[in-house]
């Protein structure tokens, strides 16, 4: 089990890259997160909802994602609440008062899930979450050492150096693990070093004498690497041409979810691309996409509040191009019902009114990995379907999306400004981000296949971990 010292410590990175050094050895290994808490989720080939980091893992060991791989996923619809999703399905919404008193069955369900992928794989790497030393979340924990404990599972902790302070996050964390815990720590890494390393040996040797564990090695800081973000919105640009580029920007809603939708954009050579946060000004654009939310209502008023709509209106009315997806999609319609409370209060508001249709959420979410082609350029797209929206209205009829299974997604406006879908994954395909960056305005845009890039990303983790990381000690703790 690999815990961290932080969040963002690199628990996922080691994990997918640990995944891929086993898989080139013939080793059948799979990714296990017991419990994840994060709003960039994937739908497995089955319909089920898990962690991102958890479906590029499995990508990493060359196995297809599936819900066992992460049991327990928490996606926060507020500060103090979110929707729990067991196996892959949601289950209910829940305060953190009653998750932590529904972690008792949340563990069953865990376990049930570990038991079967040690049935089925020589190998299973356990991702944490957060820190074991959250003190607070000790109690009946079933992400990190509660888990660890259970299983009886050996554990290696990873701390950012990046971030200063390692050796006391290290020795901090071992010093809020009970005996039994810190005997289950085999070791460390240290994770984004910049320099030479040679200056921190005095450290590694000063942090081995003190705690009598070894430290299994150094991994540098790895500088454009295009991996799925568990949750950290990642603000890295690929290479650029010189010539013509598109400019995107994107609104970061305090509920957006799946940004991963913009990685193509980010790694597009002929794309600048902008995350624009609170209080941010916002710059004009050849495009402005509107992502994913888990709080839709309330995360257009926030929209409006910063200013956003009248600079989207600007926009349109000097041919800038303006794409939805899912959330985003359904902020674009003429109005937003939530009548049961399922993403807030009760209540319904008006939406930005740019394509006339309205969306009602219903409690049944749709789960589902989805191909088509667009309507107009006719390119292949695929990807997949996360909302518990329903869109009616008249708009709909001039679709964006024709899908495999014969329905129609999506929306586009009369005057081809706007386009609007339900589909995840929209620029992903080569074909389909061709095509949409031509009709935002890019100019001979040339192709981009980000599955590839991804797996160049992985490879390259891969390689500097066995370059850089004592990889025989650190799987001779694998049972």
């Amino acid at each position: 089990m690999v815990q961290g010292t932080t969040s963002d410590a690199g628990k996922s990175t080691l994990v997918a890259g640990l995944c891929r050094v086993l898989r080139r050895r013939g080793v059948r290994v799979a990714p296990f997160k017991p419990q994840n808490m994060a709003l960039n989720s994937a739908v497995t080939a089955q319909g089920g909802e898990i962690g991102r980091a958890q479906a590029l893992q499995a990508q990493a060991a060359g196995v297809p994602a599936h819900t066992d791989m992460n049991p327990v996923l928490l996606k926060p619809n507020s500060d103090v609440g979110a929707q729990i999703i067991i196996h892959g399905k949601a289950l209910a919404d829940m305060d953190a008062r009653a998750y932590h008193a529904y972690k008792s069955s949340a563990m069953a369900a865990v376990l049930e899930s570990y038991r079967r992928l040690q049935t089925q794989y020589d190998c299973v790497l356990v991702e944490g979450a957060g820190s074991p030393a959250e003190i607070n979340l000790r109690d009946r924990d079933i992400a990190n050492m509660g888990f660890a404990e259970t299983v009886d599972c050996p554990v290696i902790l990873v701390a950012d150096i990046d971030r200063g302070g390692v050796f006391a996050h290290f020795l901090g964390t071992l010093e809020c693990l009970s005996g039994s815990e810190r005997k289950r720590v085999r070791g460390f890494v240290i994770n984004r070093f910049r320099g030479d390393v040679g200056l921190l040996q005095s450290g590694v040797e000063w942090l081995e004498r003190k705690t009598g564990k070894p430290v299994f090695g150094v991994m540098p800081y790895l500088h454009g690497l295009h991996l799925d973000a568990e949750d950290a919105i990642k603000t890295e640009q690929g290479e650029k041409l010189d010539g013509q580029r598109l400019r995107v920007i994107a609104p970061v809603f305090p509920r957006i979810s799946n940004h991963t939708d913009f990685d193509v954009l980010r790694a597009h050579p002929q794309v600048e691309f902008s995350f624009i946060g609170p209080g941010m000004r916002i710059p004009r654009a050849d495009l402005i996409v509107l992502p994913g939310s888990k709080s839709v209502q309330a995360d257009l008023a926030w929209l409006e509040r910063e200013g956003w709509t009248v600079e989207i209106r600007r926009h349109l009315r000097y041919g800038g191009k303006l794409v939805g997806i899912c959330g985003g999609m359904q902020m674009l319609g003429t109005r937003l019902n939530d009548v049961h409370g399922l993403e807030g209060a009760a209540g319904s508001r008006p939406g930005l009114d740019l394509l006339d249709f309205e969306t009602t959420l219903d409690s049944q979410k749709r789960l589902q990995q989805v191909g088509g082609r667009l309507v107009g350029p006719g390119a292949r797209v695929a990807g997949y379907e996360i909302h518990m929206g329903v869109s009616t209205g008249p708009a709909l009829a001039r679709a964006a999306i024709e899908l495999d299974d014969g329905r129609r997604d999506g929306a586009q406006s009369a005057d081809g400004q706007i386009l609007a879908t339900y589909l995840h994954g929209l620029f992903d395909a080569p074909e389909a981000c061709i095509a949409l960056l031509a009709w935002a305005g890019l100019e001979r845009p040339l192709p981009l296949d980000y599955n590839a890039v991804r797996e160049a990303s992985i490879d390259r983790l891969a390689d500097a971990m066995t370059e850089h990381l004592n990889i025989e000690q650190l799987l001779a703790e694998l049972r």
